[in-house]
């Protein structure tokens, strides 16, 4: 069969002779036969089909590398692998997009640590933390307090005093005054304080891999609770008798669940449906997501470790929290389930109540 020139197989490709230079350079797409004198490209029709794929997966933002990987599967696998990264680019915008919401949130108001509402509202909050019926200790911490609302879950030998550590770096949010228009700042810091606490726990003599720990945590400025979250600690809304999942687990079970690669049942047996894929901890990824969420009076929010959530259905999650009258009463019945199922791990609750101040 006759081979074409570059010029026909760019055209016929849509890709520009520049780019398919590159690709044969970088050993994407490989001529069928060089001039040995003129050093001029020629290819064989049949790899036009190839050749098209790479400049779709392009238009999609692949990078080369994963390209020569799909380029290299068969069709099937092939079609996991650009499901895989869709999945991932989707993911990553969803992130971008909830940022966006954040910061459009926090800059149309004029002020965002305060913002006037019709009723002056507050928080009626509890906290418990339990070791369970198997861990010989307790690595959550729990804390609740008039504005700060903090789950933490440490992993390792050191994951105690890493996750007691972190809630301790957003203890100064409960006095320190937030100025005007700063709340995105004073998040960002509360984050990297935090971050450095644990670091520092790492330092007193642990290994990188033995200290870390989740943080999902809420402020509350008055009208808003701003949500910071890094991990599989969760929290829930419940508002006018639905119940809410505001956090999406940083595990590598949930990206797979994203993908398509794993059902939401699959998942929840899966063996490492715990190890993370985001953490504060050494080498670790803590990029955190941040919302805003604007309160009605009546509204319920739980924080919790994956404690409770591995082990306790949502439907008596929702159960019970819908039941309970007193915050300090939901916490002590989340508590009871997750250890009547077996308690196998530790459980921290935080439930905290938006209600009309008295004047």
């Amino acid at each position: 069969m006759e081979l074409l020139t570059i010029g026909t197989f760019a055209k016929a490709s849509r890709l520009s002779p520049k780019a398919l230079r590159i690709y044969d350079e970088l050993g994407l797409l490989t001529p069928a036969r060089v001039d040995p004198v003129t050093g001029y490209r020629l290819y064989a029709p049949e790899q036009l089909d190839q050749a098209r794929l790479v400049a779709w997966l392009r238009r999609l933002g692949m990078p080369l590398a994963r390209i020569r990987h799909v380029c290299a599967l068969d069709a099937g696998p092939a079609g996991q692998e650009i499901r895989a990264f869709w999945a991932q680019v989707e993911a990553d915008t969803a992130a971008r997009r909830d940022l966006a919401t954040f910061l459009i949130d926090h800059l149309s108001r004029k002020d965002p640590a305060m913002s006037a509402t019709a009723k002056p509202l507050g928080i009626r909050y509890a906290a418990l933390s339990d070791a369970g019926l198997v861990r010989e200790s307790n690595q959550d911490t729990a804390y609740a307090g008039p504005r700060l609302l903090a789950v933490a879950d440490g992993c390792g030998s050191q994951g105690a005093p890493a996750s007691a550590a972190a809630v301790d770096a957003l203890k100064h949010l409960e006095t320190d005054s937030i100025p005007a228009g700063n709340l995105l700042n004073v998040l960002e810091d509360a984050i990297e304080q935090a971050e450095r606490a644990v670091h520092g726990v790492a330092g007193t003599g642990a290994s990188s891999e033995e200290a870390g720990t989740t943080l999902t945590a809420m402020l509350w400025t008055g009208s808003q609770l701003a949500l910071v979250h890094i991990g599989d600690s969760r929290v829930y809304l419940l508002r006018d008798g639905e119940l809410f999942q505001l956090t999406h687990d940083h595990t590598m079970v949930q990206s797979m669940v994203d993908e398509g690669r794993l059902s939401p049942e699959e998942a929840a047996s899966h063996p490492q449906r715990s190890l993370l894929i985001r953490a504060l901890g050494q080498g670790a990824d803590s990029t955190p997501d941040m919302r805003l969420h604007d309160v009605q009076q009546g509204d319920r929010y739980l924080l919790s470790s994956d404690g409770l959530s591995t082990v306790v259905p949502t439907e008596e999650i929702h159960r019970v929290i819908s039941e309970a009258r007193e915050p300090e009463q939901a916490v002590r019945e989340l508590v009871a389930l997750a250890n009547g199922s077996g308690g196998p791990d530790n459980v921290s609750c935080v439930v905290a109540d938006v209600l009309e101040l008295q004047q």
